[in-house]
């Protein structure tokens, strides 16, 4: 089932910098600032492994999501992808997966921004969630004034980013250096079951370039915007994460790294910059992470509006969320429902559990994504077979190394949104007859 010409379609704004920047900015933030030390306490120093198992699982996913938003550039990502490649249920169930883990990873990213603010301002842990609702209410009111503002106000987010990292990472060599191999020894601290875990939890971090494909419809001359921005983006997040796990590990130990989670809710890098570098240093990076987090859940708002307007022009999800305002830029219902939702689950919070569930969720959807590459045929196809298939399993093989409460209320929540899927499909059934 496809899109009609009849339905309104978003203006083509982006190019290849903007796209990139806008991978850059969903994917450099609550990956890099806060499950890097969340991993640490899982795996010990083997999280530098998790960190390159989880880049090779995004690589050959990229690559599957860059060649089907090359040749299907509508919004919706793999939601569209699983319906035209596959079936319906495919296609709604990656929508629905999509939907779940990224609410989950966007109440992560407020309540990591708020952790770091509140932390260097010394002020009480209580407010957490009050400044993470907040902060979810502003980021849903820029992307409501539509794609350019938002272009704009993330190359201003990655920008500091980048560069708060930079900082961190050559505050930290020196002791790294000195160091020598004392804090990487014994660099593996429990099983091979820890590393992946660590790997399923690091995998997610990658995940922002999905962000791209869900912006197909918007980017000039898709075929070689989206394809570009995937690569350039995988391959500067791939530096730049395997560079801070071994610094900040060299620098301080694993257990300074995992204890920080802990300590500061979720603001891990922020209390390694201030151990290296004292009260300035951690400023900067707490600057830094801040804007990431922004970015994160402006990238994430943007992302997940676009999933709902392709669902809701499907009559998979309430026919109002397909509305777009009058410019044509922006699913405005969408957006609001998306900000919403995210602020409720901001409520209830919980760090290493929502990113944890996004794990296991954002998983079923690139092994969807993956499955409806091998279906491309020879025309249509930009990269070997084998990566597509690669990609399915290894997405399949990791998403169930999460703790087994996890997956098993994933696994729930698919069946209960094919339920729903069915009762939709009759009914429409019924109203044509």
């Amino acid at each position: 089932m496809s899109v009609g010409n009849s339905q309104p379609q978003l203006k083509r704004e982006l190019g290849v910098f903007g796209a990139t920047l806008m991978g850059l900015g969903s994917i450099i933030g609550t990956g890099v600032f806060v499950s890097i030390g969340i991993a640490a306490g899982i795996a010990g120093p083997a999280v530098i492994l998790a960190v390159a198992i989880g880049a090779i699982v995004a690589i050959f996913n990229g690559l599957s999501s860059a060649q089907l938003a090359a040749n299907h550039p509508l919004s919706g990502g793999s939601y569209e992808y699983g319906y035209k490649y596959l079936t319906p249920s495919f296609g709604f169930t990656a929508g629905w997966m999509f939907l779940v883990a990224k609410t989950a990873s966007a109440a992560t990213a407020a309540l990591g921004f708020a952790a770091y603010l509140l932390n260097i301002l010394g002020v009480n842990s209580g407010w957490v969630v009050p400044t993470a609702f907040l902060a979810v209410v502003v980021m849903t009111l820029i992307v409501l004034n539509g794609i350019r503002r938002s272009n704009f106000a993330n190359i201003a987010i990655v920008s500091v980013t980048v560069l708060s990292l930079g900082f961190l990472i050559l505050a930290c060599l020196p002791g790294t250096i000195q160091g020598g191999s004392e804090n990487f020894t014994p660099f593996f601290t429990g099983s091979v079951a820890d590393v992946l875990h660590a790997s399923a939890l690091m995998f997610v971090a990658y995940t922002g370039y999905g962000r791209i494909a869900t912006l197909g419809e918007e980017a000039r001359s898709p075929r070689q915007t989206i394809p570009r921005a995937m690569i350039v983006c995988l391959a500067m997040t791939m530096l730049l994460y395997i560079a801070v796990a071994t610094v900040t590990i060299g620098a301080v130990g694993v257990d300074v790294l995992a204890g920080a989670i802990q300590q500061t809710k979720a603001a891990p890098l922020e209390l390694v910059a201030r151990d290296i570098t004292g009260v300035g240093g951690a400023l900067v990076l707490a600057i830094g992470a801040m804007t990431a987090m922004l970015g994160v859940l402006l990238n994430l708002i943007l992302g997940l509006s676009r999933v709902l307007l392709a669902m809701g022009r499907r009559h998979d999800a309430p026919r109002f969320l397909a509305r777009l305002n009058q410019q044509q830029t922006t699913p405005y219902w969408s957006v609001i429902v998306v900000g919403v939702a995210i602020a409720l689950l901001v409520l209830v919070g919980n760090v290493k559990t929502t990113w944890s569930f996004s794990a296991f969720s954002v998983l079923i959807y690139y092994a969807i994504t993956n499955l409806a590459a091998l279906k491309l045929s020879s025309q249509e196809r930009l990269y070997p077979r084998w990566i597509a298939v690669l990609g399915l399993l290894s997405c399949l093989f990791l998403a169930f190394w999460v703790e087994s409460s996890i997956w098993q209320v994933g696994l729930g929540l698919i069946v209960a949104g094919l339920i729903w899927h069915k009762v939709r499909q009759r009914k429409r059934l019924k109203g044509k007859g």
